[in-house]
């Protein structure tokens, strides 16, 4: 047993093969299946791989029939769901006619790819994997026993000739029994070189069954890329024939509908062609809404509106509206929206290629040269770009007009909106960089400039096809003077005393003590503006709007208190305290603040003018000088 694995050890450490003696499979092929050796194994994975993947594109299940299949495909469960949502639908409805073709279009092309797969997976998929799981396999466990044979015949034959090494040197004529080992080895390598060369047989025989079924193999692949394209073909037809039909229906229905045309973002001269108009659409409908609603507006242009309305106006004019009459009461929107428009054109308004004579027409001092240096730049726009700028810059000079107003002077509106009508290309240059950098600043004086002298440089009027919003009339002007409304009153009917203006109760003083007091009161009355009378004819002649628009007017503080009665006197009227029932002061007022108990020192009584006492005079109420109320008991022209 030693000595047996002492060979093996020596067999294997020969590098090559002995005389007769052959180490690999490759050493019994001819040259011409040395290739077709190399190749089995490639041809092998590679019909492994690709039928792997073949099947994982498979959408129905494998090795099923065409019922079944059709059920697991997608494109069988979108028409079986747009079938579901027929039966809701109206029945003249082109929408259900539309969702009806398409639901047959996708049931055809399900059964055109339930047949596609089934095709391919008996002309492909099934193929690929018999080559890949037997044919070649096959060929490679053939290959192995080869390899296997070979191997055991190279070990008999170090064996023998070890045998018959030791036999022939050892002394005495050998070792007992060794004729016969030699024997049993002999009739080992004879059996096993009649099995190398069967196995030998069998496998040239496959190499040359593999080489000529190349062909074949590669049919497999071909025969994949003919089905696709007759499955892309038949579901082209399908989808070609279905659009043809529902365009045809359309048409009887009703006409096809057209996207709008879009506006923000599109090049002038494009969008102009779109809408068939000069004026571009923004413009015209933002302007024509300004003149009639925002001319007022303080600060139009330089407040921006709302996001959610400014978009909302802009989706509307990106469709093509062109009455804005819902946005009325958004005029900061609108100029919004006419600001977002000129901002992103492609090309600005004024063009850029033009940005350097612009800059240089506004460098110019004198007016006159100014004014005519612009001209000529204008002459250089294109028509489209002209009619535009002078539309808008005549619309410009009208809202200047109202600066004391919307407090939007040339200059503002050129610094809000200079920038959305002239710009620099930039290109990357540096210098061009720093130009645009520096540009809004030059911008503002170009466009200030073109608003100032509008009527030189775009002589003519402008038809707006609208009617400029009117000014509004000063407050003073709307409130009706009251001087003018009320009745003028004699300086003789002046009311002496605050009770006169309150009640007509204390009216009935004596007419001595009128007297007494009349001149005195009437010359501290005089500067005193005459108030409306209460009563009812002369409130019933002032108009109601007078009466919401003016304030009423406090009551008049007197100069004089009024004359008291004694408790004594005699007289057929009542107590004063019955005529006038004087209110409790109020202790406590809103706030902090409280009302002072002591009553505040009476004022300096008048001086009355020495008059003599006429027959009938004795009353000492008469002589003695009226004693004044306290502030505080002052009668209120409410009770």
């Amino acid at each position: 047993m030693l000595q047996r694995q002492i060979n093996r050890m020596r067999q294997l450490a020969n590098h090559g093969p002995g005389p007769g003696r052959s180490n690999d499979v490759t050493d019994l092929l001819p040259e011409e299946l040395l290739l077709a050796d190399q190749q089995v194994e490639v041809v092998k994975r590679a019909a492994h791989l690709v039928g792997k993947r073949l099947a994982s594109c498979m959408q129905g299940p494998l090795s099923s029939d065409m019922e079944k299949r059709l059920r697991k495909l997608a494109l069988m469960s979108l028409s079986m769901a747009m079938a579901d949502c027929l039966k809701d639908m109206e029945s003249e409805s082109s929408l259900r006619r539309t969702l009806e073709m398409g639901c047959c279009a996708e049931g055809s092309l399900a059964q055109s790819l339930a047949e596609f797969e089934i095709n391919m997976e008996r002309d492909v998929l099934l193929p690929l994997n018999k080559l890949s799981e037997e044919e070649l396999p096959a060929i490679l466990k053939h290959r192995k026993q080869l390899q296997k044979l070979l191997t055991d015949l190279n070990n008999v034959k170090t064996r023998l000739s070890q045998a018959q090494k030791n036999t022939s040197g050892a002394p005495g004529g050998g070792i007992i029994g060794a004729p016969a080992k030699l024997e049993s080895l002999k009739e080992e390598e004879e059996e096993l070189r009649r099995r190398v060369e069967q196995s030998k047989d069998d496998y040239l025989c496959d190499l040359y069954h593999f080489g000529t079924k190349e062909n074949e193999y590669k049919n497999y692949f071909i025969r994949l890329l003919e089905l696709q394209a007759e499955y892309h073909r038949k579901s082209l037809a399908q989808l070609t024939d279905a659009l043809g039909e529902l365009r045809d229906t359309m048409k009887e229905s009703a006409p096809v509908y057209q996207s709008p045309a879009e506006v923000y973002g599109v090049p002038l001269a494009t969008h102009l062609d779109r809408f068939g108009c000069e004026i571009a659409a923004p413009i015209s409908a933002c302007v024509r809404m300004l003149l009639i609603h925002g001319m007022q507006e303080e600060g139009l242009f330089r407040l921006a509106a709302g996001a959610s309305i400014l978009k909302k106006l802009k989706a509307s004019l990106g469709a093509g509206a062109r009455d804005l009459a819902e946005f009325i009461n958004e005029p900061h929107a609108v100029a919004g929206a006419l600001k977002s428009y000129l901002r992103e054109l492609p090309e600005p308004l004024m063009t850029s290629e033009l940005f350097d004579d612009w800059m240089r027409a506004a460098s110019i001092k004198e007016p006159e040269k100014r004014q005519e240096s612009f001209r000529e730049v204008c002459a250089r726009l294109p028509p489209e770009n002209y009619n535009n700028l002078r539309f808008l810059i005549k619309f410009l000079a009208k809202l200047g007009e109202h600066q004391e107003v919307n407090k939007m002077t040339p200059s503002n509106i050129a610094i809000v909106l200079g920038p959305n009508l002239l710009w620099a290309k930039s290109d990357g240059d540096p210098s061009m960089l720093d130009m645009a950098s520096a540009s809004p600043i030059l911008v503002v004086s170009v466009v200030e400039g073109l608003i100032s002298c509008s009527a030189e440089v775009f002589p003519g009027d402008v038809d707006f096809g609208v009617t400029e919003e009117s000014p509004a009339s000063p407050p003073e002007a709307s409130t009706p003077q009251i001087s003018s409304t009320l009745p003028k009153m004699d300086s003789a009917n002046l009311p002496t005393s605050p009770t006169s203006l309150s009640s007509p109760i204390n009216t009935e003083i004596d007419d001595e003590a009128t007297n007494d007091t009349q001149e005195p009161l009437a010359s501290k009355a005089a500067p005193v503006k005459m108030l409306p009378p209460s009563d009812e004819s002369t409130q019933g002649e002032a108009s109601p709007s007078m009466a919401r628009k003016v304030k009423r007017p406090a009551p008049l503080r007197p100069s004089m208190p009024p004359p008291i009665h004694p408790r004594g006197a005699m007289t057929g009227e009542p107590p004063d305290e019955l005529q006038n029932p004087r209110p409790v002061p109020r202790r406590n007022i809103g706030g902090s603040l409280r009302v002072p108990n002591q009553p505040p020192p009476h004022p300096p009584a008048p001086k009355v003018a020495n008059v003599k006492p006429e027959a009938g005079d004795g009353d000492p109420s008469r002589k003695t000088p009226p004693r004044p109320l306290p502030r505080n008991r002052i009668q209120s022209t409410d009770n």
